[in-house]
């Protein structure tokens, strides 16, 4: 069954845009939302964690889990997602939190 999914994209390549404007609607730059499958969705994000290049993307989607949705990310970012007792949470990095707090 078709559900509501969001994507995210940062610096991707322009191919990778295109391929993602098929399937989904890109109502402000870097933001893609579309009523995928699971198998056109997973698709998709395959496609775009193998060619994220020096970007970065979240994938977001409903889920049957406490939360009611997941996170998957690819590429650098600067916050990490971590599992807390079947909650995903996003934190800070650890190394980079530490140059944040030297002013770094």
């Amino acid at each position: 069954m078709p559900s509501m999914t969001v994507l995210s994209t940062t610096a991707v390549p322009d191919h990778v845009r295109g391929a993602l404007t098929r399937w989904m609607i890109e109502p402000t730059p870097g933001l893609y939302v579309g009523t995928l499958s699971a198998r056109v969705r997973d698709e998709l994000w395959r496609v775009v964690s193998a060619s994220i290049g020096s970007g970065a993307a979240v994938l977001i989607h409903p889920e049957a889990n406490e939360q009611g949705y997941t996170l998957h990310t690819a590429g650098e970012r600067r916050r990490a997602l971590a599992d807390f007792d079947g909650l995903t949470l996003v934190a800070f990095r650890p190394e980079e939190y530490q140059e944040l707090a030297n002013g770094a």
